[in-house]
């Protein structure tokens, strides 16, 4: 028998571990060749609707996930064709009743689906362990559909209208509610679908798992921080309108009244994310304080 040199079971076990990527490097260059229309239309809507403005950051976000758990990751694969295969299947599936509906979520959703059913396809689970962070994220760059933020932003429009309304008369306001408007005296604070506080609800949520994903605590801290997320986005966006209606109220009188609020409601606007941040981290700060998570145990 002829000695196998170091050098060339290395080089061995390497094409092991390479020739696998292979197909799956030509089939996802091809999905993503074929799926370019839909990232565009992603990229359009991402650019021009500020509530969907966070998808810039998903694919990143998701990248940078795979990058902070390299050290972890397998180097043995389990592929699962049968479980790969199927989940293409149904990606095929969305994606053709996103193009006949002319349906964007759908077809976006169906993307997703795509590069999940590839990592079953030629890793398995060992590689779904390891990435599936990556990949659930991956969702949050998905459009919602027009009825869902229709019914979404007409409900949210009433809780802050309310919401609103009760502040202002805690704060000695002569605040009364009529529909989507807020009656404060002779001022009138219509609060508008764009208001309603759809987009600080979705960039949170994708915040808030982003931070589950990040911070090492425990699964209580991590499903409290996932259940605050609506109240801190609800809370945010009520507090924005209400120092809009208050400034209406200060500069009713005011000669330049409209230029001034243009400016405050702009920079109210801009505000909210550091104003979601500060309440998360002090939820954070407060729940480290009241939760003492237990130490591992010593080997």
């Amino acid at each position: 028998m002829r000695p196998v040199s170091p050098s060339g079971s290395v080089a061995s076990r390497m094409n092991k571990r390479i020739q696998p990527t292979v197909p799956a490097l030509i089939i996802g260059g091809l999905l993503m060749w074929g799926y370019f229309p839909t990232v565009r239309d992603l990229v359009m809507k991402w650019a021009t609707e500020p509530q969907y403005s966070h998808g810039f950051l998903v694919p990143l976000f998701s990248l940078y996930l795979l990058y902070r758990s390299r050290e972890r990751m397998p180097t043995t694969t389990a592929p699962m064709p049968i479980v790969g295969y199927a989940i293409l299947a149904a990606a095929l599936a969305c994606r053709a009743g996103g193009a006949i509906l002319f349906f964007l979520p759908l077809d976006a959703l169906s993307l997703v689906l795509c590069i999940t059913g590839i990592v079953f396809l030629f890793g398995g689970l060992p590689v779904v362990r390891w990435c599936w962070p990556a990949l659930v994220f991956l969702v949050f760059m998905v459009p919602l559909g027009y009825q869902i933020e229709r019914m979404m932003g007409g409900e949210l429009q009433k809780i802050a209208t309310i919401s609103t309304t009760f502040l202002l008369q805690c704060l000695g306001q002569p605040a009364v509610s009529e529909g989507n408007q807020i009656l404060i005296g002779e001022v009138r604070l219509g609060v508008v679908e764009a208001c309603s506080g759809l987009r600080m609800l979705m960039t949170f949520a994708a915040l808030s798992v982003a931070a589950v994903f990040l911070l090492e605590r425990h699964w209580i801290v991590k499903g409290l921080i996932l259940v605050s997320a609506v109240p801190i986005a609800l809370s945010t966006n009520i507090l924005r309108i209400t120092a809009t209606g208050l400034a209406n109220i200060w500069l009713e009188h005011y000669a330049g009244k409209a230029d001034v609020l243009q400016f405050m409601h702009d920079f109210n606007g801009y505000l909210m994310p550091v104003v979601g941040l500060t309440f998360l981290v002090t939820e954070l700060w407060v729940l480290r304080h009241l939760l003492i998570e237990p130490e591992p145990a010593m080997a």
